[in-house]
């Protein structure tokens, strides 16, 4: 059924792309391809990208859906339909409205009433103005594993740059979307952000994901998106009783590990790739927190502290 769903998505995929996808290898991917074909569905195969694709003229049967299955699903994309940032999900809003055009009418009164009294407020992010096109022509490149050559604003570089690029995978994390993939000017994998991207230019040069490649061990143990060369490092910041509750309540990190102690005080233990990116979260609970180790950030949040104080003057 997840296979039916991606290749009637409207582009077709390549079997390595369907492959990793699924987690199968090319054989499984063929055998399966030949089952939906033998099963009468109009499956269609693009000789010149070697691609297959389901016709869009075929529509799955109407699937039931519970009252809490439906609620969930239409209060979601109802909710956050509307907001930019996010390319999925205004065409789920619309599905959302199909499915409820579908539903009983007692049970459509009774949602409308639940959705009108929901409210979800995400945090800010990149609205990715003007950037739509090149998110799209990002997810094309993935599909067909073509590589693409970007003109990107570089943080880290202080100036714009043009590279050839691999894109592995796409990430929404926290705020902006992301493309994970090998530079060919870097000569590594690098993480994109794709609000920075100038320009984006397809090319015909085709490229394979490296067996195992995941976004989990190419971030290895970051704070957020930055892994830092290096060994990897244990962080131990007190909070005081203020903000400790708060602290606590949310897993910050895969490792992180807490301790309460007599006075109400936490203790926050976390192993992480890289000091800079925790620096920052750590300075935004300012006098409520202090670090215990390594001195290396003790001494990195005191240099930014003074940094700050002088910029206050008296």
């Amino acid at each position: 059924m997840k296979l039916v769903g991606l290749l009637q998505g409207g582009r077709a995929h390549s079997p390595d792309f369907l492959s990793v996808t699924f987690g199968v290898s090319r054989r499984t991917i063929f055998r399966d391809l030949n089952t939906l074909r033998d099963s009468g569905l109009p499956l269609e195969f693009d000789e010149e990208r070697e691609c297959y694709r389901i016709s869009s003229a075929f529509c799955l049967p109407p699937t039931s859906f519970t009252p809490d299955e439906a609620l969930s699903m239409i209060v979601l994309c109802h909710e956050m339909g509307h907001r930019r940032g996010l390319p999925f999900l205004a065409p789920a809003r619309n599905a959302a409205m199909k499915v409820e055009s579908t539903l009983p009418p007692k049970l459509r009164e009774h949602l409308r009433g639940i959705v009108d009294s929901v409210r979800i407020k995400p945090a800010p992010k990149n609205p990715l103005d003007g950037h739509t096109t090149i998110y799209d022509e990002l997810v094309a490149a993935i599909g067909a594993r073509r590589k693409v050559e970007i003109h990107y604003d570089s943080f880290a570089e202080s100036e714009k740059i043009r590279t050839r690029l691999s894109p592995y995978r796409l990430m929404f994390s926290r705020r902006s979307w992301y493309v994970i993939g090998r530079s060919a000017l870097h000569k590594e994998t690098r993480t994109f952000n794709i609000g920075r991207i100038l320009e984006l230019l397809p090319l015909d040069d085709h490229y394979r994901v490296p067996r195992g490649f995941s976004i989990d061990r190419y971030l290895g143990n970051a704070w957020h998106l930055i892994r830092e060369r290096g060994p990897d490092c244990e962080v131990r910041v007190r909070f005081s009783k203020m903000v400790a509750r708060n602290v606590a309540e949310v897993g910050w990190h895969s490792t992180q590990k807490l301790k309460f102690n007599d006075d109400g005080s936490l203790d926050y233990r976390v192993t992480v790739s890289g000091l800079n990116e925790i620096s920052w979260w750590i300075l935004g609970y300012a006098d409520q927190a202090t670090v215990l180790r390594p001195a290396k950030l003790r001494r990195m949040i005191a240099d930014r502290a003074r940094r700050m104080v002088g910029l206050y003057g008296d």
